[in-house]
């Protein structure tokens, strides 16, 4: 038998072969590369802690306070107005005793002496319908306002303590302040030391001071005055 089928039958396979892997190398190269894995980035540094953010300071108290604020009648008091006046700024509470007690010599003082005038600031939490009608038991001659006590005037002290007063001269500057009850003389007093009218003696004429806290007017003219056995001054018709 010849050698010749067998021989072709050999070249027949390796040309199959050749032909099978001739189209593995074609498909491998229609095929896209793999693309080359990416370079990571270097970590970025972790960010430096935040400064915790300071708290913001309390408004530091003025030695020339400005104050404007609206009374329980009703009216607009701007202290800045009232230069040239020695003004009395009385910082009270109904509840508070001692602030009831000084209350009727305030206001005797602030309706004998032209050179001085009185505010009330009431410290604490009341509806204005319920200070008004406190005032008509309780009445006074002086203008009478309702401090926020969440949020006090930021040109005085927050009150340690009631009462607490503040004596401001006609420059607009404190010119003294006291912490607890306070006498018409100690408010003289304090105009006489910083330079003011210097206090009146207890017979001065017409407009006689009235000593002491249990003194009572005779007349009080058209200003109103705090009612109650301790209240009055000798005499107010003057002061119109």
């Amino acid at each position: 038998m010849s050698s010749r089928p067998h021989s072709n039958r050999v070249s027949v396979k390796a040309r199959a072969s050749a032909a099978t892997a001739l189209a593995v190398l074609l498909l491998a190269g229609c095929q896209k590369p793999a693309p080359a894995p990416e370079a990571q980035a270097p970590a970025k540094p972790a960010a430096a802690p935040t400064a915790p953010a300071e708290p913001a300071k309390p408004a530091t108290p003025s030695d020339t306070p400005e104050l404007k604020i609206a009374t329980v009648d009703g009216k607009a008091y701007d202290l800045a107005a009232h230069r040239g006046k020695w003004v009395v700024v009385n910082f009270w509470a109904t509840w508070c005793k001692p602030c009831l007690k000084e209350m009727p010599e305030l206001s005797a003082l602030d309706a004998m002496r032209e050179h001085i005038e009185v505010l009330g600031l009431a410290y604490e939490e009341i509806e204005p319908a319920d200070m008004r009608a406190f005032l008509t038991k309780h009445p006074v001659s002086y203008p009478i306002a309702i401090v926020d006590t969440f949020d006090p005037p930021a040109a005085f002290e927050t009150p340690r303590g009631l009462p607490m007063t503040y004596l401001i001269g006609p420059d607009g500057k404190v010119a003294d302040k006291f912490l607890g009850p306070v006498t018409a003389h100690d408010i003289e007093s304090a105009i006489a030391k910083a330079g003011g009218p210097q206090a009146q003696p207890a017979d001065a004429g017409k407009k006689t001071w009235a000593g002491g806290p249990q003194a009572q007017p005779a007349d009080a003219g058209k200003k109103t005055w705090a009612g109650g056995p301790q209240a009055q001054p000798a005499d107010a018709a003057n002061k119109s």
